[in-house]
């Protein structure tokens, strides 16, 4: 049979048919015998003493186990929440798993009912009696600056931390400047919404000393070693298991309240406890993302070219920290200055504290902010100065010829032709044509806008030495003796498709059939330590560790067929999925032959361990950086302010493509996210802390219905940063498509003299604008 090769192939995903067929396993899914429930007693306050807690009546109720309070915990020794950042003089508050004293954010865990019926447990958790004393809310962030209104009152302040960057004379651009524009952009809070909201099922086994915890994480080893530290135990006595996690979105990539919790309780009962989240609790009690309030300034020529750019970044961090609360705005500073050679800036980063549910990571986490706020600013200076947004973004590109070039906030973008892409997006949606129509509608008193965003984005996290935790993966692969292969990935990929995407390397790299290759990922009892899926790292990353761990097997497989045949392995090759003697393809030996002679061990070179398996770890030295240009064209109803997306198109470049649908997958469920922020989706919590989107009734998520079919395309730039020269496509559809979409409501408004307008675009905030305007 002719060997075909894998990468660049349109492979369905493998995993599809055990999701999509109800035979896949999600953590709710597992029975086990002698499971309690777990269910926890949430604030209904934004910010309160606790006077006292009386947990007699949930005791005294049939079928409740017992009852524990945040004293019990911590008298136990057990640790709080932990906080992974590397930011200096940052104001970390205490987070106990339970609350202490004192409560700041609705839903916020205070007490927790164990009881051997899920809805027993749920019905006594409503007999847990707190008495409160109510005291002063301050939810939005500005106000929050004012610090009239302390969260956490011992540090006096309600800002957590100020990261100020700059770079150039920044003050000197703006004297020279001929035009100098100021926009505040508000990037409002979402909350991730997961299809399976978090679960957790913590086993103890007092004869081992084991405590397994099965959880719905984006992290297991990172989850096992730190409940290690807030338990107290050593790390090789926990086991965490991710199964499937029902999408994560960066929320997963956490450590809850409730993993502590519960592996603790385990262990006191001795018997499995199970916490599954309702969907009011995971709006109020699972990370949410965004929310900050950005003030820019921009220094410009006449024609275009930007001088000089000023941010403030004002980042509501939510009552407490996550794992990666801190880190996530200045992510957002580090990539303001987008695709543009913008040499002075100055920038400012302010992370504070409010009476809400902590911010952390979700889809992009950082970079759609930045993304959003220079793709408005193009557009502002193009309005300004009555020049097309194209030319604005066309005159301050970084060159295609200067990369690696290192921006002004001092990263090294690895590779980029943004114009190039740029110009292919154009071609696509034949961009004259799509303004000759626009002028036609107008005419005829139709609202059409076209948008446009160009984007460079930071992902595959990434060196070591830059991330708050470790940013390595690792890849072990074990040729079976019957020839099937097995890799163990660290990267515990929840939907990526990356047991496909790994399969199809492996069957390029050593000529084996892709069916008899399988992934194994998300238990650290079974696969080596690794760091994890998020920010794009898991092909870049464990993809790239996988491909160091297949060039070990394949420089041993020939060693191994070159002594078969006498002949030196200098002079034996991997061609057409075999192993060959160059220039003579009648000795041919396959992977699966080699690994059987590896495993028998009397045929081997001498000296040549048996065995053929390999494990190797990936230190990225950069990380890598994707592109792309969006553009969006919409439709504005001018009787109802609704707006349809007409058509959108999407060029992106995530360097070398192992499967085209696999990226066009990841580049759909982007675009889904990112479309629903522009125009409908926000968390809202009232002047009392009070959250007002706590349910599916309430909070809009996106729906086929909202969408369209995308046309999609891509260039290829490859990168040098990791061996499969692949970069990363994860995020690129919620951050180019949410400036896309609202830089075409706004060219849409146009007509009207409207110049900006906050999201989410909801109908009734597009009409009044209108009406406001002076409608039609």
């Amino acid at each position: 049979m002719a060997f075909t090769t894998m990468v660049g192939a349109r492979i369905r995903r493998r995993e599809d048919p055990r999701l999509i067929t109800g035979r896949a396993s999600y953590t709710d899914d597992f029975k086990t015998i002698g499971t309690l429930y777990a269910s926890f007693v949430r604030s209904p306050y934004g910010h309160a003493k606790i006077r006292a807690i009386d947990t007699s009546g949930a005791k005294d109720h049939p079928g409740v186990i017992a009852v524990y309070v945040g004293t019990d915990l911590a008298d136990a020794g057990v640790k709080g929440l932990p906080c992974a950042h590397k930011l200096p003089e940052l104001n970390v508050p205490p987070h106990p798993a339970l609350a202490i004293g004192e409560v700041r954010y609705v839903g916020e865990p205070v007490a927790v009912v164990i009881a051997d019926d899920p809805y027993v447990a749920r019905d006594a958790a409503e007999l847990v009696e707190i008495a409160y004393d109510e005291q002063p809310v301050v939810v939005d962030p500005l106000q929050a600056l004012e610090g009239k209104t302390l969260v956490h009152e011992a540090f006096g302040t309600n800002i957590a931390f100020r990261l100020p960057i700059a770079a150039g004379d920044t003050d000197a651009a703006f004297k020279s400047a001929d035009v100098v524009i100021k926009q505040r952009f508000i990037n409002q809070r979402l909350a991730p919404v997961p299809i399976e909201t978090r679960a957790v099922l913590a086993q103890w086994n007092p004869g081992e000393e084991g405590l397994t915890i099965t959880t719905s994480t984006q992290i297991p080893h990172l989850l096992r070693t730190q409940l290690a530290v807030a338990l107290g135990m050593p790390e090789n006595h926990i086991r965490v298991i991710a199964p499937e996690v029902g999408g994560g979105f960066g929320a997963k990539l956490n450590v809850y309240a409730e993993e502590i919790a519960c592996g603790w309780i385990a262990m006191q009962l001795g018997r499995p406890v199970k916490f599954t989240e309702t969907r009011s609790e995971c709006f109020t009690a699972m990370i949410h993302g965004r929310d900050q309030v950005d003030d820019v300034e921009v220094a410009v020529k006449n024609d275009g070219t930007i001088l000089g750019l000023r941010l403030r970044v004002v980042a509501n961090l939510g009552a407490y920290f996550q794992l990666l609360t801190p880190v996530i705005p200045t992510l957002t500073l580090l990539m303001a200055p987008g695709c543009y050679a913008i040499k002075n800036i100055s920038t400012e980063c302010i992370g504070v504290f409010t009476n809400t549910m902590s911010t952390d990571a979700y889809r992009g986490a950082g970079r759609p902010e930045a993304t959003y706020l220079i793709e408005r600013t193009l557009d502002l200076i193009a309005r300004k100065l009555n020049l097309d947004p194209v030319e604005v973004r066309r005159r301050n590109f970084i060159k295609a010829d200067s990369f690696p070039h290192t921006t002004a906030m001092g990263l090294t973008y690895d590779s980029g032709n943004y114009e190039a892409t740029m110009d292919q997006a154009l071609k696509a949606a034949d961009y004259p044509g799509l303004r000759k129509a626009q002028a036609e509608a107008r005419k005829a008193g139709r609202l059409l806008g076209i948008g446009l965003s160009t984007y460079v984005e930071v992902c595959g996290m990434g060196p070591s030495a830059a991330m708050p935790a470790a940013g390595w993966d690792s890849a072990t692969v074990r040729v079976e003796p019957t020839g099937a292969v097995t890799v163990l990935t660290g990267i515990s990929p929840h939907g990526q498709g990356e047991e496909t995407t790994f399969a199809q390397i492996v069957a390029d790299e050593l000529g084996v059939p892709i069916e008899q290759i399988i992934i194994v990922h998300g238990d650290t009892d079974r696969v080596q330590y690794g760091v994890g899926t998020f920010g794009s790292r898991g092909t870049a990353v464990g993809g790239a560790a996988l491909k160091l761990a297949l060039d070990v097997i394949r420089e041993k497989a020939m060693k191994i067929a070159a002594h078969q045949w006498e002949a030196s392995p200098d002079d034996v090759e991997y061609r057409d999925g075999k192993i060959m003697v160059k220039g003579d393809p009648s000795k041919a030996m396959t992977t699966a032959e080699a690994g059987f002679l590896a495993f028998m061990g009397d045929k081997l070179p001498p000296g040549l361990e048996p065995g053929l398996d390999a494990t190797r770890r990936f230190e990225p030295p950069n990380f890598v950086y994707p592109f792309g240009t969006h553009i969006c064209v919409v439709e504005i109803d001018p009787q109802t302010g609704s707006t349809k997306i007409v058509r959108y198109l999407a060029t992106d470049d995530c360097g070398k493509v192992i499967n085209p649908m696999i990226v066009a997958g990841q580049v759909h469920g982007g675009l889904a996210q990112g479309i629903a922020q522009a125009l409908f989706e926000e968390v809202v919590y009232d002047e009392d802390g009070q959250l007002l989107t706590g349910t599916l009734l309430d909070y809009a998520v996106p729906r086929a219905e909202h969408l369209l079919n995308f046309e999609l395309d891509h260039t290829v730039t490859p990168t040098d940063v990791n061996p499969l020269g692949v970069k990363g496509v994860g995020e690129a559809g919620t951050i180019g498509s949410t400036p896309a979409v609202v830089n075409a409501v706004i060219d849409a408004l146009a007509p009207f003299g409207i110049t900006h307008l906050d999201m989410p675009l909801k109908p009734e905030k597009v009409w009044t604008a209108i009406q406001q305007a002076g409608g039609l």
